[in-house]
């Protein structure tokens, strides 16, 4: 009778049906946009003939407004109806890619790309903070883990079919048109998810800094801009490093496959271990491995190398990234959690847009080889501040009460 009993007490359901809903429109959301994320910099070459730091200037714009974005999503997402702001921001983030089709000036697609930033930077917290309600409690670890699947899968099958799709017809505006029609389909499905009611907190301040960002994890958030600097120059910059530099031509695709099944296979093995609290055994192995991949891509400059280096930085990645979530999630109150996601992507995002800018430059000065090598010394720099302070800063500050 206990036997029979035990597997419902300790197991509660995972894969309920508002969690595949909000999964459903994380898929799309990351799916209409990486679409794009490979190609713009050879739209921006070829449509305007822009040189690469400018490259790396008009994409970065999009990230800075997702870092302006991110800590008022935080705040609205605690603070008012989590489905209305979800919603909202979806159908902002949908309209948003009509602007690409009609901007015919590099001012004019440096603008719009500038003003996507903003819904998109709240849709994901919104998103993600969605999927942490609907989660039973004692799977939240594991389930936040599997949540990133979403945008792992979107981001192995997008840029591959825009790279197809784009080498079979060179027309941006199909992209474009595309994207617009995935992100409409995602914010129709954000309108089906129901939602547990929630209390509100008592005695909660109007207005503090932690409603915008989560100074708690302060130590954190400087870690995790390391890792997505490294991520935002590889990411960015590898679709025209690997046609300038090794002469592939169409294999960038294959290159963001391996790499996302290095993040789906790393989510799915590290799943157990996330469920049973070990984030900081996760987190270290996730950070050794994207070292050697980001190291293998700076400083060999082969054809094998490209490819195993995808595989090696999915797979790092996608021990890191759910485990670093965890661990935000874990110093801050249950009525933080929309604080604590707009947090870890600020810090993210932060990273991203100074890679960006950063790789640019120096590709500009010095060519890509150097802007790889130095994405490799600073996911070394961020390997050892984590083994050294942030994992025993989140033992010191972790709470028990989520």
């Amino acid at each position: 009778m206990n036997h029979n009993a035990s597997p419902t007490h300790t197991s509660p359901r995972l894969w309920n049906k508002e969690y595949i809903k909000v999964m459903t429109c994380n898929f799309l959301l990351f799916f209409a946009f990486f679409l794009l994320t490979p190609l713009l910099p050879l739209y921006l070459d070829d449509q305007f003939a822009a040189d690469k730091d400018t490259i790396g200037i008009v994409l970065s714009g999009y990230v800075v407004a997702t870092l302006l974005v991110r800590p008022f999503s935080g705040f609205m997402v605690d603070t008012f109806s989590r489905k209305k702001v979800l919603m909202i921001c979806f159908f902002v983030f949908f309209i948003c890619f009509t602007g690409y089709v009609g901007a015919g000036t590099l001012l004019m697609f440096a603008l719009v790309r500038t003003a996507h930033g903003l819904p998109f930077g709240a849709t994901t917290v919104a998103n993600s903070t969605v999927a942490i309600d609907v989660l039973p409690s004692e799977r939240r670890n594991e389930g936040i883990g599997f949540y990133g699947l979403s945008n792992n899968l979107a981001m192995a099958i997008a840029p591959s079919a825009g790279i197809y799709i784009y080498n079979r017809t060179h027309n941006f505006s199909l992209l474009f048109w595309l994207s617009l029609v995935l992100a409409f389909a995602g914010f129709l499905c954000s309108t089906t998810v129901k939602l547990p009611q929630r209390k509100p907190v008592e005695g909660k301040p109007k207005i503090s800094l932690d409603h915008f960002f989560l100074g708690r994890a302060w130590l954190l958030a400087v870690n995790i801009c390391f890792f997505g600097l490294c991520w935002g120059v590889m990411s960015n910059y590898v679709a025209i490093y690997g046609r300038e530099m090794l002469g592939i031509t169409d294999g960038t695709g294959i290159f963001f496959m391996l790499l996302s099944a290095g993040l789906i296979l790393s989510r799915l093995f590290g799943a157990r271990s996330l469920r049973a609290g070990r984030m900081t055994h996760n987190a270290t192995i996730g950070v050794v491995l994207s070292l050697a991949g980001y190291s293998l891509f700076g400083f060999v400059a082969m054809p094998w190398a490209y490819y195993l280096s995808a595989l090696l930085i999915g797979l790092g990645n996608g021990q890191m990234y759910p485990a670093f979530l965890n661990m935000f999630i874990k110093v801050a109150r249950h009525d933080q959690r929309g604080t604590a996601n707009s947090s870890i992507l600020i810090s993210w995002d932060l990273g991203t847009g100074l890679g960006i800018v950063l790789g640019g430059f120096i590709a500009q000065l010095a060519g890509f080889t150097a802007a790889f090598r130095l994405v490799a010394l600073m996911q070394g720099a961020g390997m050892l501040l984590f083994i050294l302070a942030t994992r025993h800063f989140f033992e010191r500050r972790r709470l028990n009460e989520n």
